[in-house]
Parts: structure tokens; C-alpha cells; sequence
């Protein structure tokens, strides 16, 4: 297709006086010592022997995008080479350097002046290296060369090279924040925080013997010195995180010359029977996840917004519209997405990224008409060790945050193997979240929930022995003149004529479909979708943000429908 086919879309944030390198990227581990690497970036292009300069990028966006001031993608021989000059500050390195990269995608080779410091594979979840012994006085060079060859066997999302309805363009290169932190020789490089209803108990990997913490509560500070690398404290007249109070206690963690600040939440989420069904608790009671599926894309940044604002503004404007869950769709985002739905109360179902070959046959055409069992993917032992310790590590970057209550493991059958196995591996390393071995179809044994997902057809759920979730559904298509990517093809489950049958439909398909399955055990359902991407126009949101499709007044009366309706089936359940 002839790119001017597609209208470049200007969103909100793009005027935002906050950008990444303005907010600290790490919010759960800070550190007043911090220097983001978001100026003076040069990008060239490999192939071969040969080096071409494409000039100044515009960072930390994405070599294909249009803020990235590039707008180029790279080919399958090709490779990025990105240069970046800098200079500590004085007084800055008081120990150790640690040079931290958000994400990169997929394979990076980095060199600190002229020495190769380390690789990384996989373009989703941050890596560090330990740089001090690399550094010199004077100014530095930094290069990241990038591989990008949509790799199966490497997580890679819903990015296609042949890009077009659910699957996206692809990127490739840096995307998150590039930056240093100065730290003393003995430093705290990890905290893992485990929350009950009362307690919280908080572990430290690194730093020296002797510690103090002091907690901010609503009854004062708390402060305790303790030996070790845990602590466990009991806070008095606890006040429990939920969408509706998410309350977040802050604390400070001093250890030798260390300093870090942090937060948690007491919450709880637990499988327990109620009126002999099971259902998702929060806090030890039954609890309505009434949610989207969210992708993160922007028509901007593509990967990111032009600002962090962009996040800001899909979680708040679907709190608004009466939604307390986002589904995170086959993307792991910055730790400040996580923070912010943390601060604003917006529970996350963590999706883990896929890796393996999709087949429309297998994994969507025989599901729709009813073939939801019995097909398996095979994995190579390469994709195998991949995608399972990209599993754990998503697991271990996201422990600490509240609003991550549910992972959905394998979607749609798209690459999955040894769903129980891996389902039971995941469950013992995180014991602490609920875990959707195979959301959609393709079932076997092993999840905690039994997952649907339910397009072009009535919603007709049956009971179900585990918690019922609704994991997709709707999809609903609604074109807004002016703000749409693609200016010839649109793809969704079911066209709407304008945002007035839009909002319409909504109401009639919660109303006569969805809420009446919460007596057969309903206790999640999740709309496709937030907004519309590139092709797609099934969003309550344009692509740019600028037009919301629905009316707040629809939305937030389906809200109130839901909540009456589960109240009413639990006082049944006694």
C-alpha cells in the first residue's frame, strides 16, 4: 500500500511540558542520582560493509516513527548504529556507574567508548550493565548497535512485517528511557515487596548489613533498624489499595550510604468459593474486573506516546468512563505505566508477550466455529528457553507493583506449548497473582479461571467450576472522519455508522449479553478496546486521542448495572 494512504494523526501530549527524561523511569527503586541520556543521539544504518548517517533522532522513539524525526523502518539485512556523546557531571560517580536501558528491540550489542560492554536480547524489559570501569574523565561515546530480524523464537507482540488489520507496523531500536545512576559500592539493586491485608514484608538483593526503613502512614511515620536482607512490618489501621481507594504507603530504605525510596500497597488477590462458586477476590471479597484490552499504541510514538501524559490520559479517561482493569495486551510498557495505574487505582491484567509463528487457520479460524481444543504449537528448545525466562523476568519486573493482579500466559493459542507446565512453573515462582494459562480457547488442564473469548456471535457463557472471565469481547467498529490512520481499510468485528449506534450497541450488548452471564459466575469481562490502532477502529478512543466515541453517561450507567448485578448474585450466595 502507497503510504499516502495513511494520515500521520497528531495527538494531545505532543505540547506536554513532561517528557521521559523529565520523570524518573525506575519509581519503585529511586535514587536522587539520576541522568538521562535523551540528548545528542545519532542514528546511522548497516548493511554490510556499508554505513549510512541519517542524522539526529529524536529520542527514546522509535526509528519508524514519525516523532523518532526518521520515519524509516529498517530492513532484514540491515542494522541500527546509534551514537550518543556525554560527560558526567562533577561529583556524580560517588561509587559505581550503572548505565540502564528501558527496552530495546531486539538485539543489542553496547560499547561504551570504543569496549564492548554487553548484549542483550529481547524488546521488552529493561537491562542494566555496570559501566564504571569503561568511563573516562573527559566526554564519553556510547553505541548501541541494533538486530532487529523479527526474530519468532524472541517475543515480538502483534508487530508483522506485512503489517494490517490486528497486526501492527514493526518496530525496532531503543524505545524506552536511555540513562545513568551514580551508586556507592555496596548498593541495594533490587527490592521485592510482598503485601497481606496488615503486613508487608520487603527484601533486598545488594547493599550492607545494617538497614532502617521509615514508612509514611496515615497515623504517622514508622521507622525500624534491622539487620539483614528482609523486614517484615505490621501496619496499624491498614489502609487496603483498590481501584476505588488506591492507597499507596511511601517509604525510605537507608542502607550504609545507600538511599532509596519506594512504595507499597497492601492488597490481596485470591481464589476463594463464595456460595459454593468460585470468583476473583480483592482483598478477600468477590470483586467485578470490568475492563478494555489495552495495546499501547500511539499514533505519535507508535511503541510510546509523545509523553508519558499519553498514559496518563487512557488510564484516567477510562476510570472515567466507569472501567477499573486494563487488560495490557501482548506488551510489557515503561515501569511508569504500572506506577501510574498503581497511584490511580487501575488494576492490570498483565498479558506475557508472545513468541512462535502465528497460523490464521489454527489459532483463529477453527476457534471461531467452535474448535477450541486439543491443537498445540510445537517450540523449539531455543523459543522454549526464550519465552519462559522472558515469562519469569516479566514476573520479577512487575512483583512489586498492586494494580498487577492477573497474567493471561498464552493468548489465543498463538505459540502455545505446555501450557500446564509452564502455568505451574509461573504460578510457584509468583504464587501471589492470578494466572489464565490459555485465554481465549485452546484449554488444558491447568488455570486458575476459565477464559472466553467470544467475537461475531451472542454471548452464551456455561458455568464454570473456576472464576468465569470474559477475557475479549466486542470489537465493535466506529469510523471518526479526521482521525483515522488507514484512509482506505478498516478492520473490526462489526461496523457501527457513527459514534451515536456506537454507544448504542454498547449499552445493548452489556445490557442484554454481558451482565446477565454474572449469574452464571461472570467476574471479569474485558471490551476490545481502548482506542483505535492503525487499521483498527473498534477503540472508544480514536488513534490520536482526540475524540472520545462514547458518551460518559452510557458508560458509567453500564457501570452501575454490573455492580448492582453482582451485589444482587452474591447476597443470593449468602
Amino acid at each position: 500500500m502507497k503510504r499516502s494512504n495513511f494520515c500521520e494523526l497528531i495527538t494531545p501530549f505532543e505540547s506536554s511540558a513532561m517528557t521521559w527524561q523529565s520523570e524518573y523511569p525506575r519509581p519503585q527503586l529511586v535514587r536522587d542520582s539520576y541522568l538521562p541520556l535523551g540528548t545528542d543521539w545519532q542514528l546511522s544504518v548497516k548493511s554490510g560493509s556499508v554505513t549510512e548517517s541519517l542524522g539526529a533522532i529524536n529520542m527514546p522513539f522509535v526509528p519508524e516513527s514519525r516523532l523518532s524525526g526518521i520515519k524509516r523502518s529498517l530492513g532484514k539485512v540491515e542494522k541500527w548504529l546509534y551514537t550518543c556523546k556525554f560527560s558526567l557531571p562533577d561529583g556524580f560517580n560517588v561509587g559505581r556507574v550503572i548505565l540502564h536501558f528501558g527496552a530495546v528491540d531486539q538485539i543489542a550489542d553496547v560499547t561504551l567508548n570504543g569496549r564492548k560492554i554487553g548484549t542483550h536480547g529481547g524488546g521488552y524489559l529493561p537491562f542494566s550493565f555496570d559501566v564504571t570501569e569503561y568511563l573516562l574523565d573527559s566526554e564519553n561515546t556510547l553505541s548501541v548497535e541494533v538486530r532487529d530480524e523479527l526474530d519468532t523464537d524472541i517475543p515480538y507482540g502483534k508487530q508483522k512485517r506485512k503489517r494490517g488489520g490486528m497486526w501492527y507496523t514493526p518496530v525496532s531500536g531503543i524505545w524506552q528511557t536511555v540513562w545513568l545512576e551514580s551508586v556507592p559500592e555496596n548498593y541495594i539493586s533490587s527490592l521485592r515487596i510482598t503485601p497481606t491485608l496488615d503486613t508487608v514484608t520487603i527484601e533486598t538483593c545488594g547493599g550492607a548489613q545494617l538497614k532502617t526503613i521509615t514508612v509514611e502512614t496515615p497515623d504517622g511515620m514508622i521507622t525500624k533498624n534491622y539487620s539483614g536482607d528482609s523486614v517484615t512490618l505490621n501496619i496499624e489501621n491498614p489502609r487496603h489499595w483498590s481501584p476505588e481507594k488506591p492507597y499507596l504507603y511511601r517509604f525510605t530504605l537507608t542502607d550504609g550510604s545507600d538511599t532509596v525510596r519506594s512504595y507499597f500497597a497492601l492488597r490481596t488477590v485470591t481464589i476463594e468459593k463464595v456460595g459454593g462458586r468460585e470468583y476473583i477476590c480483592l482483598n478477600g471479597k468477590p470483586y467485578f474486573f470490568h475492563g478494555l484490552l489495552d495495546q499501547g499504541y500511539y499514533s505519535d510514538g507508535i511503541f510510546l506516546p509523545s509523553s508519558p501524559d499519553g498514559y496518563l490520559f487512557d488510564i484516567l479517561k477510562m476510570k472515567s468512563l466507569g472501567f477499573n482493569m486494563l487488560r495490557k495486551h501482548i506488551k510489557i510498557e515503561p515501569e511508569l505505566f504500572y506506577y501510574y495505574c498503581d497511584l490511580h487505582g487501575m488494576v492490570v491484567f498483565q498479558d506475557m508477550v508472545n513468541s512462535g509463528k502465528y497460523n490464521f487457520l489454527i489459532d483463529t479460524a477453527l476457534p471461531t466455529i467452535g474448535l477450541k481444543r486439543g491443537i498445540k504449537h510445537t517450540a523449539s528448545k531455543r523459543r522454549r528457553e526464550i519465552f519462559e525466562k522472558s515469562c519469569e523476568e516479566t514476573l520479577n519486573q512487575l512483583y512489586n507493583h498492586p494494580c498487577v493482579c492477573y497474567y493471561p500466559v498464552f493468548n489465543e493459542g498463538w505459540g502455545q506449548y505446555d501450557a500446564d507446565r509452564i502455568y505451574t512453573e509461573l504460578k510457584r515462582h509468583d504464587p501471589t497473582r492470578v494466572y489464565d494459562a490459555t485465554s481465549g480457547w485452546f484449554f488444558e488442564k491447568e488455570s486458575d479461571v476459565s477464559s472466553e473469548h467470544v467475537y461475531f456471535k451472542k454471548i452464551d457463557l456455561g458455568e464454570s467450576k473456576r472464576p468465569l472471565v470474559l477475557s475479549e469481547f466486542g470489537g465493535y467498529s466506529c469510523r471518526v472522519v479526521g482521525h483515522v490512520y488507514n484512509l482506505e481499510k478498516s478492520y473490526g468485528y462489526c461496523t457501527m455508522a457513527d459514534c451515536n449506534e456506537l454507544d448504542s450497541s454498547l449499552r445493548a450488548l452489556y445490557f442484554d449479553e454481558v451482565i446477565p452471564m454474572i449469574s452464571r459466575g461472570l467476574c471479569a469481562a474485558v471490551l476490545t478496546q481502548v482506542s483505535d490502532i492503525e487499521d483498527e477502529i473498534n477503540g472508544l478512543v480514536t488513534y490520536d486521542r482526540q475524540v472520545v466515541k462514547v458518551e460518559s453517561d452510557t458508560m458509567n450507567e453500564i457501570k452501575a448495572a454490573i455492580d448492582t448485578a453482582f451485589a444482587n448474585e452474591l447476597d443470593k450466595k449468602g
